[in-house]
């Protein structure tokens, strides 16, 4: 039993928005009972105590579009790469690196993100994965750092044609045997999707086999006109919009997630909405490669089932929801954008996109929910109520405002120390190991 008391509880529990002097009781994997600090602590003595010390405990934070494989390339410099547009930035940063990794590589990234994803109070993600320099075994390769380090995650292999159809036949293959070890382990903690990196780079007999070979209970993870050469590809070849070649093969559907979605027109979003597909938006990812600006807030108002992630570009959820408030205003030239719609993306979507997946439930502090809990720094220095809670977290904390994350009722870090391996030696063999890795991409070039 763990009690985190003496704290301003965000339950996000709209029949019980924030309890001023709260505490969040916790037994096994779930929350037991939320309520007013002084009564559970005389009710739960023997529980583990965490004191808040009268700062802001909130649900930790769910991430719909990670990028794990890009973890250790942070400062890389690539001979003779210089970035001029979207697909040289894929081919010669991303699918440069990806050709790179082997399982060893997988699991070091892994392992570093998982570490920035709790100490930034992250304890759910969805990831996306591309490695061709080893293909078979590397999702199990992040499951195990996953298990390792305590954060809940929706795996899937990134399929491709771009290196060859063996490489695309082994990329299915990944994802076919993954999805069928967790269906079979039904654990609730490690989850499976078909994953898939744009249509552009996917042939239609790639497409077949992929659909072949995924269960009708699980769906797709792909990328979808992110850059408008997506776009212009599937009109030239395909001769339509890209949703409509997704709906061909029968890859929309309630458990598939769109990301970016940056192109798509007003037909697509009716498609979307009729099939509930999900979508997420990651904007510093596209601000970052000069991509353009999605139509969220439209696909927001339609009814759309969005969500926001992060691209791998960070693991603070909070840095996006800053930036998508401020993008969004920016775009459309109003000061009105995005004040709700954001917060909803990731405080209200995010969870219920993630239980799409996982059984038990996410995103609330309350009875039976699961035990993903952050406690912050954050002591609100102007009046604070349920009213202007989101304006309190937009303006005042960032991810390291985080001091203690319970993930899966888990403590994994307390007081900004990881309890599930030495931050500082694990962190030293990545950076040593690192080193390997870009000497190699470099003495390829």
């Amino acid at each position: 039993m763990i009690l985190v008391f003496n704290g301003r509880v965000v339950t996000r529990d709209e029949k019980n928005p924030l309890i001023n002097s709260g505490a969040v009781a916790i037994g096994g994997n779930k929350i037991v009972e939320v309520g007013d600090s002084s009564a559970l602590k005389s009710k739960y003595t023997n529980a583990e105590m965490i004191d808040a010390k009268g700062a802001v405990v909130m649900p930790a934070f769910i991430n719909m579009h990670e990028h794990i494989y890009s973890a250790l390339a942070r400062g890389l410099n690539i001979k003779g790469y210089v970035a001029k547009d979207f697909l040289t930035i894929l081919d010669g940063l991303w699918w440069t690196l990806d050709r790179n990794l082997d399982n060893e590589f997988t699991k070091l990234s892994a392992i570093q993100t998982y570490i920035e994803s709790i100490k930034n109070g992250c304890t759910t993600t969805f990831d996306h994965h591309a490695s061709f320099g080893e293909i078979d075994g590397s999702l199990d390769a992040i499951e195990e750092a996953a298990r390792e380090l305590g954060v809940r995650s929706v795996l899937c292999y990134e399929i491709s044609d771009r290196d060859g159809m063996e490489k695309s036949k082994k990329s299915v293959l990944e994802n076919s045997r993954f999805i069928k070890k967790t269906l079979k382990n039904n654990d609730d903690f490690i989850k499976a999707m078909c994953g898939m990196h744009a249509q552009f780079t996917i042939s239609n007999e790639t497409f077949e086999f992929a659909r072949s070979e995924t269960p009708k209970e699980v769906g797709f993870h792909i990328h979808v006109a992110e850059g408008i050469e997506d776009l212009h590809d599937c009109l030239k070849k395909h001769g339509k919009r890209i949703v409509d070649r997704l709906d061909d093969f029968d890859i929309l559907g309630p458990k598939s997630l769109l990301a970016h979605c940056i192109y798509i027109n007003s037909h697509e979003m009716d498609r979307i909405k009729e099939t509930d597909t999900m979508v997420v938006h990651n904007p510093e990812s596209n601000m970052g490669n000069a991509c353009g600006c999605p139509p969220t807030m439209e696909i927001v108002h339609r009814g759309i089932l969005t969500g926001l992630g992060t691209d791998g570009y960070t693991h603070d959820m909070t840095e996006s929801y800053k930036v998508a408030n401020i993008l969004h205003k920016h775009h459309l030239c109003t000061g009105t954008a995005a004040w709700a719609e954001v917060p909803q993306m990731l405080f209200e979507n995010n969870a219920k996109m993630a239980n799409r997946y996982f059984d038990i439930p996410l995103g609330k502090l309350k009875e039976g929910y699961a035990a993903d809990v952050i406690v912050t720094d954050y002591y609100a220095h102007t009046p604070m109520d349920e009213t202007n809670i989101n304006g309190n977290i937009l303006f005042g904390m960032s991810g390291r405002s985080v001091v203690t994350t319970i993930g899966n009722g888990k403590i994994l870090m307390k007081d900004r120390v990881l309890t599930m391996l030495d931050e500082q030696k694990t962190l030293a063999d990545i950076a040593e190991k690192t080193k390997k890795l870009w000497n190699k991409i470099n003495s390829s070039k």
